[in-house]
């Protein structure tokens, strides 16, 4: 390491001690649990959003491709702003609409299931519910 990246460390370091920032001294209880939800959250976000993608291409691919068929922008967004439903039993429901490429009618509603494990069930798909 350079001379100059260790100095450039140890001021940082001094810096958070003498300002006291540091959470690892000031809380350690509150930091683990943090710690702990922060995990938790980010692992719930990847399972969501890998579940979002799961049911966007199981409704794709149920229309005909992409070739005839796209799934509405929020299958393509965050997971968390896809319209989906927790289960509580380990899956999710995401109900959502489709249109034709070139065109911005949506004409199809898919309605899909998926698990943790990455099953995946299709329970509705055709015209569109009030």
């Amino acid at each position: 390491m350079k001379l100059s990246n260790r100095l450039a460390y140890s001021i940082a370091l001094a810096t958070v001690f003498a300002a006291g920032i540091s959470p690892a001294f000031s809380n350690p209880n509150y930091y683990a649990q943090s710690r702990q939800d922060d995990i938790t959250i980010i692992s719930n976000n990847i399972e969501l959003n890998r579940a979002k993608n799961l049911a966007r291409q199981a409704a794709e691919k149920i229309n005909g491709g992409l070739g005839n068929y796209r799934a509405e922008a929020s299958m393509h967004g965050t997971s968390a702003e896809s319209p989906f439903v927790d289960n509580g039993n380990g899956s999710w429901t995401f109900t959502f609409k489709g249109y034709r490429p070139g065109s911005s009618v949506y004409f199809v509603e898919t309605v899909v299931t998926v698990s943790r494990d990455g099953g995946v069930r299709v329970d509705y798909n055709g015209r569109i519910r009030n």
